[in-house]
């Protein structure tokens, strides 16, 4: 009975591949399981992205990547298909892995999948365009300031404001609508410009930036600001 007892004690505590080192069966936390079911559905979005590329013969399919979001140190691209005269989906994403000084633990480490679907005003790829976009992020980040571009909701305010004093890991999710213009600038290449505006919600934990910092505690923000802001080169393949 006692060799049950202490099988089992062991069996309790896991270790699960996300930024948290460690998690425990008889209380996985939120952001964990949000974690699991994102990367499902990243996969499903990315077979019905392909699924119905396949079957437009007639209209065009864009790669692009954000000059923007490079001058981050975040590698990023996306596809955009369009599926009418005047209108596309597109699926982005990028990935931080960097640290960029281990001493101070400055980084900015973080995922991002963002879908959207736009309205061209002329026709798709060419023009003004409005649109709906989503974003999804899981971040570990610390030590960098960010400009105040976002207007707290609730009274507990909203992460960036405290990068450049603390580090913040956690998720957030993000939707708004976005206008744009493109143009070519070649017979296969593209420029597009974008900007979007909406609604944050974050959770996340707030530790000292230092490396092995003291935790400050759990929070939980809402914020109004940007959800998109994009200089992007698209690559027609059709």
């Amino acid at each position: 009975m006692y060799h049950t007892f202490a099988f089992a004690e062991r069996l309790e505590k896991v270790t699960i591949p996300t930024f948290k080192k460690t998690t425990y069966i008889h209380g996985r936390q939120q952001n964990i399981i949000i974690d699991v079911l994102m990367k499902r559905y990243l996969i499903i979005a990315v077979l019905i992205l392909f699924a119905g590329a396949g079957s437009i013969n007639a209209q065009r399919i864009g790669v692009k990547t954000n000059a923007l979001y490079w001058a981050t140190a975040t590698p990023n691209a996306g596809l955009e298909f369009a599926f009418a005269d005047r209108w596309t989906v597109e699926l982005s994403g990028g990935w931080n892995p960097w640290t960029f000084n281990s001493k101070k633990n400055i980084k900015a480490k973080h995922y991002l999948v963002s879908p959207e679907v736009r309205y061209w005003f002329c026709e798709a790829f060419n023009g003004h365009f409005l649109g709906i976009g989503g974003n999804f992020t899981q971040f570990n980040v610390g030590g960098i300031p960010v400009p105040g571009l976002f207007a707290p909701a609730e009274t507990e305010g909203i992460v960036l404001a405290k990068l450049k004093n603390s580090r913040s890991e956690g998720w957030a999710a993000g939707a708004g609508l976005l206008y744009g213009y493109a143009f070519p600038i070649s017979r296969r290449w593209n420029m597009e410009f974008k900007v979007g505006a909406g609604f944050w919600y974050s959770e996340y934990d707030s530790y000292e930036t230092r490396p092995c910092g003291l935790f400050r505690g759990s929070n939980v923000s809402k914020a109004i600001g940007l959800t998109d802001l994009g200089v992007s080169f698209i690559y027609l393949i059709k």
